[in-house]
């Protein structure tokens, strides 16, 4: 069975899939050292490690690279979060997924935001045609790249988010999305009402008031990010070893 196929599996399977976010080589290997069944760039944590801001700052050259180096590391299925194309124009983005087809990817992460001095969604039926060129591209080609689909409106904090991401989710699973991805939806009258929106997994973010694991497994959750949480926390905790050893004068707190 090829990484597209396990990945594909991973979001029918009994329980839902804990996507590990990772931001380099060493953390993708830990994750994977941990048992985790697969993992995936989170955009926000790989562009604040290398010294860009999040939003398509990144530069795509780079982006392709580090997926190389991590999909030739490991030997779980990676997916990569490629923001909303890293382009404006069809057919560079679908340049763009080639590249990343061709490094490895199991999937990806495609967003119906634009981010300009603000983020911004673009209109759902323009977003649609985007999402069949990428599927009928991928059939020409013959690759298989499992399309996550991220829509914003609760990110966004819209007031008519549910209404407006039932909507969506209408138009992107009739153009060939294999997933949607909520991130930021928390109330469970909100989840329950997605999932029973579409055939599609779901995908959801760790957020604080999200519900526990039992409660999303029984909305029907099928996938569950880590988002750049994990990233937020590993340097929020070396940094207060750093602090520590300054502070102190001490190198005790490195080994405590």
């Amino acid at each position: 069975m090829d990484l597209y196929q396990r990945f594909s599996n991973l979001h029918r399977a009994a329980v839902p899939l804990l996507l590990a976010n990772c931001w380099d080589v060493h953390s993708a290997k830990m994750l994977e050292t941990a048992g985790y069944p697969a993992v995936g760039f989170s955009s926000h944590a790989l562009s604040t490690a290398l010294g860009y801001e999040d939003g398509e700052r990144l530069p795509f050259d780079l982006l392709v690279r580090m997926t190389k180096r991590v999909v030739s590391t490991i030997n779980i299925p990676f997916t990569v979060d490629m923001e909303g194309g890293f382009s404006r124009n069809i057919d560079h983005i679908l340049a763009n997924i080639h590249q990343l087809v061709d490094a490895g990817a199991a999937g990806i992460n495609l967003e119906d935001t634009i981010v300009g001095a603000t983020r911004e969604l673009q209109p759902a039926t323009d977003f649609g045609k985007i999402i069949t060129a990428v599927v009928d591209h991928l059939g020409r080609i013959n690759r298989k790249l499992f399309l996550n689909i991220r829509t914003d409106g609760f990110l966004l904090n819209m007031p008519d988010a549910l209404s407006e991401t039932l909507s969506r989710i209408k138009i992107y699973e009739k153009a060939g999305a294999d997933g949607i991805f909520v991130p930021c939806i928390t109330r469970r009258y909100d989840i329950e009402q997605v999932v029973n929106a579409t055939a599609l997994p779901i995908n959801v973010m760790a957020m604080p008031d999200l519900p526990d694991w039992d409660s999303l497994q029984l909305l029907g959750v099928r996938r569950i990010s880590m988002g750049p949480f994990l990233f937020t926390k590993a340097y929020e905790r070396g940094a207060a070893v750093a602090g520590s050893v300054w502070q102190e004068k001490s190198l005790s707190p490195l080994f405590s």
